[in-house]
């Protein structure tokens, strides 16, 4: 269910998608000027205190006090701001075992009880993070999902994943547990770098490429932070996203893992160079590249829609081609430690039969997707 507008004159307008999960439903609300009302959100859902914020030292340099400014503190009566204990370092490394370990001891330390709401508040990798630490500090507490890129915004903070890498491979290590509510202030992107925007676009088309043909029309041309229509955008993600979850929330019938698309060859990008040389979202644009062009070779998509998507990717400032030092062989060898690996020791694919419209589960020859990395050297204009 998506509401466009609210309906209490007190909050900014807004648009709210309904991730329907029985028991562990919850809104998805997206707008801007959101964090000023953000005390208004919270306790409409009957969160109790300590409020632990976790976020990462990049978001907390920031000016986000604002964010506690609504909260009633007759209601919250003990609210950690920006404790050092669950301030961590920004980046993907910071996504681990041994962070986890100490933001939970950090709780464990001021006895945090089962009644704490964490607020993830940050990206990706926060919201990983402290999802992960409220999925296991006294077998699940709260938490609440501020995301503040926009990959965050349409992707990570929506569906309950919660997980850390290990040096074997991306996410290894996670459970599902669903937020009680995600708050998307469409401001916090303001401050968002032009290169981390872009990443997040990343995400957004894969959504039009695997499920929505007509925004792929529309971000194909290019989206940036201002645009009007950018609720809008949002607002179709998290609602292909939500759908997609009510249909298969725990990834057991194969209609979650169309989300996966460019993600096999990504994350396997991602691990080959350390997590230091690609944004998430710059490791999905090549492997959405090599994916979509797999696709043209097992699938039957169209090579000029597989040119649209490299077109898209183009529009939106993201890369097509790897770096010369980025070894291929070490691409391949993390394929084999990919979470999606299947029992038989092999990747299953998402594949695109045409625009708007995916497929999971397909095996391809490993010469095949070497062929594909391959690919990913040469720009399309050389070819």
């Amino acid at each position: 269910m998506t509401t466009p507008s609210a309906s209490t004159p007190s909050l900014p307008p807004h648009r709210t998608v309904r991730v329907d999960l029985g028991p562990r439903s919850y809104d998805v609300v997206i707008g801007r000027k959101l964090l000023r009302q953000f005390g208004t959100f919270v306790e409409a859902q009957n969160l109790k205190a300590p409020i632990l914020i976790m976020t990462d030292e990049n978001v907390a340099s920031l000016d986000w006090a604002h964010i506690l400014s609504s909260l009633d503190p007759l209601v919250f009566r003990d609210i950690r701001a920006f404790d050092t204990r669950y301030v961590t370092a920004a980046g993907e490394n910071s996504k681990s075992l041994e962070t986890a370990s100490r933001l939970l001891r950090g709780m464990a330390e001021e006895k945090a009880p089962r009644s704490s709401t964490i607020i993830a508040l940050g990206g990706g990798v926060i919201g990983d993070l402290a999802g992960f630490v409220a999925a296991t500090y006294l077998r699940g507490i709260n938490f609440v999902q501020v995301p503040t890129t926009l990959l965050a915004m349409v992707d990570s903070s929506v569906g309950g994943k919660t997980g850390v890498n290990l040096p074997e491979g991306k996410n290894l290590v996670g459970a599902f547990h669903q937020p009680k509510l995600v708050v998307a202030d469409l401001d916090t992107l303001k401050t968002l770098p032009a290169r981390e925007f872009a990443a997040g676009m990343a995400e957004v088309i894969k959504y039009g490429a695997i499920r929505d043909k007509a925004l792929f029309d529309r971000v194909a041309k290019g989206v940036k932070p201002d645009d009007a229509d950018l609720d809008e955008i949002v607002e179709k993600c998290v609602a292909t996203k939500a759908r997609i979850v009510e249909n298969d929330e725990f990834e057991t019938k194969g209609e979650r893992a169309l989300l996966n698309f460019g993600h096999t060859i990504g994350h396997a990008i991602e691990k080959a160079t350390g997590y230091t040389t690609y944004l998430h979202g710059e490791a999905i644009s090549l492997g959405m590249r090599a994916a979509a062009w797999l696709s043209v070779w097992q699938a039957g998509l169209p090579e000029a829609d597989a040119r649209r998507i490299e077109a898209a990717l183009t529009a939106n400032a993201l890369p097509l081609v790897l770096k010369p030092d980025v070894d291929r062989a070490a691409i391949l060898a993390a394929l084999g430690n990919d979470k999606k690996v299947a029992a038989d020791g092999k990747n299953r694919w998402v594949l695109l039969t045409e625009l708007g419209k995916a497929e999971s589960g397909r095996v391809i020859s490993p010469a095949l997707v070497a062929q594909a990395v391959e690919y990913l050297r040469v720009h399309p204009d050389d070819l």
